[in-house]
């Protein structure tokens, strides 16, 4: 079998519920050619490629991407937004990054995600709570995913931007056409980018309107933050608030609902985990099983044709040539036996987890500093309170997306819900 058919495997829903055989099969050759663009599986040269400089998040270095974005939006009709911060490269990318940053966490804001805790707890035991009221015959079956995974993060993410709630029907419908346009299956690569591009625009458009709403009026939240610009450089200009406060809201919901459901499927699956984590003999426990699930079972498995090269690149014996797209196999990385012993076996109580799960270099996740305490508290809590816990169906029905991967259902028996401590 070629490297190159264990890749259209990879991209193939059959094979969605379990990808890592044929990963360990990609990593025998860690780079290869794939239709002009090239794709990297092993976690050493991951590691290398996310640090190095000749590697551009800016697609439009990409010749056949090299196209003039503000006319082809003027002749869809759709709002002109500049490149989100992911979408750009120093020194563009590190003052957008900074002025997102003074909002969110340390060194300006370092209480934000600490005084946000209560709140999370809030919002788990009250959909938790809401389990209660699905009794079948003297048992009680859910959806994680859309009973719990699904409306938490997005309850959370709302609050972190100042979007209502009520609002969800309307973005999602947004957040899932910028998801789909990720999905290398969906069309090639600049059809996808101009795909990305509108539906982020879209997006932007809402923020727009929902700014207009407010009639200058602002609250705590990120948003309004990114509006006073409070700080020693000038704030961000408009139409970059648009762009990034469209991002923001997609990847804040949408990669956790994949890591907690993830998580509780994999906990499901190792009761002797479940176990140790409804006890008090190990407080550190739950720290460590969302660690190793964002090696084991990540939420994103792979940046897919969203980094560049702006000069030619030697990595494991190949030539990447300037300006071609390079698909970075985070999953495939973080299981790869070269660096990490025994990879397919989930273990928190690894001695070392060095894991690609929130990607690394000037780009590591902006919102793992949330993501983390939301999983724990999501999976602490599901393994206190639900009373005997079964899978109804396993593997689960998978959403469609092969690079942002988890369970579209993950439903659950149980007996019954314990009170909350």
């Amino acid at each position: 079998m070629t490297q190159t058919s264990t890749w259209h495997q990879i991209l193939d829903p059959s094979h969605r519920a379990d990808p890592y055989p044929l990963y360990a099969g990609l990593r025998k050759t860690p780079v290869i050619r794939l239709d002009g663009s090239y794709v990297v599986s092993t976690y050493r040269e991951i590691v290398a490629l996310l640090h190095d400089p000749r590697l551009s998040s800016d697609m439009r270095n990409v010749p056949e991407l090299a196209v003039d974005a503000p006319v082809q939006a003027a002749e869809a009709g759709t709002l002109t937004l500049p490149p989100t911060f992911i979408q750009t490269d120093p020194p563009e990318h590190d003052r957008l990054r900074r002025l997102l940053t003074r909002n969110f966490g340390p060194p300006h804001r370092p209480d934000r995600i600490d005084t946000m805790i209560p709140h999370l707890f809030e919002v788990v035991t009250n959909e938790i709570d809401g389990f209660a009221g699905k009794d079948r015959s003297g048992t009680t079956r859910v959806d994680i995913v859309d009973d719990f995974a699904y409306p938490f993060p997005v309850t959370v993410i709302c609050q972190l931007l100042g979007v209502p709630r009520e609002d969800e029907p309307r973005f999602q419908a947004m957040s899932d056409a910028v998801i789909k346009a990720t999905d290398p299956t969906t069309g090639r690569i600049a059809e996808r980018q101009r795909r990305h591009a509108k539906a982020i625009a879209d997006l932007g458009q809402y923020f727009a309107q929902l700014l207009d709403t407010r009639h200058g009026q602002r609250g705590d939240d990120l948003l309004s933050g990114l509006l006073s610009g409070d700080g020693d450089e000038a704030a961000m200009a408009p139409e970059e608030i648009l762009s990034n406060a469209a991002l923001l809201l997609v990847a804040g919901h949408e990669t956790t609902v994949n890591l907690i459901t993830n998580g509780m499927l994999t906990l499901l699956r190792h009761p002797d985990v479940l176990d140790r984590l409804r006890g008090d003999d190990d407080p550190d426990l739950a720290a460590r099983v969302v660690e190793e699930l964002l090696r084991y079972e990540p939420p994103v498995q792979f940046l897919s044709n969203n980094r560049n090269t702006l000069d030619d690149i030697e990595i494991a014996g190949t030539t990447i040539p300037k300006g071609s797209p390079v698909t970075l196999v985070l999953a495939a990385g973080s299981r790869d036996p070269e660096f990490i012993p025994d990879p397919d076996r989930f273990d928190p109580d690894r001695e070392h987890n060095e894991h690609l799960g929130f990607g690394g270099g000037i780009h590591y996740c902006f919102g793992a500093p949330l993501a983390r305490p939301e999983t724990r508290i999501a999976l602490t809590e599901l393994a206190h309170r639900l009373k005997n816990p079964r899978l109804v169906a396993d593997p689960p029905p998978y959403r469609a997306s092969a690079g942002l991967r988890g369970p579209r259902h993950l439903l659950v028996e149980i007996d019954g819900v314990n009170p909350t401590t």
